[in-house]
C-alpha cells in the first residue's frame, strides 16, 4: 500500500492557505487509498475520486488532526446479466474521515470515522 503524504499542505500549515492546499491534494490521491469502499451507504461499489470538504484542524504537537468530508459516487452493481434489471446509475455517498499527518514528515494516516 502506498504512503499518504502532503507536503505541500504542510509546508502552508498555520496560513490560511492550508485548508485549500491540503483540500487539492486530498482530492488529487489514488481513490483506493481513501477509504471510499467502506464509506459506502446506499451503493455497493465506490466509483472513483472525490470531492473533499475540510471540516476541523486540531493542532497537536507532533501531528496536525483533520477531519474531512468526502463526495463521491457510487454505483449499486447487478449479476451483468443479460435481463438484469438493476440500473447503472450513480448513487451520491459521503463519508468522514479523519487524517492524522506527521508535522515533520507530511505522512499521514487516513481512518474512516463512525456516522454520528
Amino acid at each position: 500500500m502506498s504512503v499518504i503524504r502532503f507536503p505541500q499542505a504542510l509546508a502552508f500549515w498555520p496560513s490560511a492557505a492550508f485548508q485549500d492546499v491540503l483540500k487539492r491534494e486530498i482530492e488529487a490521491l489514488a481513490p483506493d487509498l481513501l477509504p471510499l469502499q467502506q464509506g459506502l451507504a446506499q451503493s455497493s461499489h465506490a466509483t472513483g475520486r472525490c470531492t473533499a470538504m475540510i471540516l476541523r484542524v486540531t493542532e497537536a504537537p507532533d501531528a496536525l488532526m483533520v477531519k474531512v468530508g468526502l463526495f463521491y459516487t457510487g454505483v449499486l452493481a447487478g449479476c451483468s446479466c443479460a435481463d438484469d434489471p438493476t440500473p447503472v446509475d450513480e448513487v451520491n455517498e459521503y463519508c468522514v474521515v479523519r487524517f492524522d499527518i506527521d508535522r515533520a514528515s507530511g505522512e499521514a494516516s487516513v481512518t474512516l470515522l463512525p456516522d454520528d
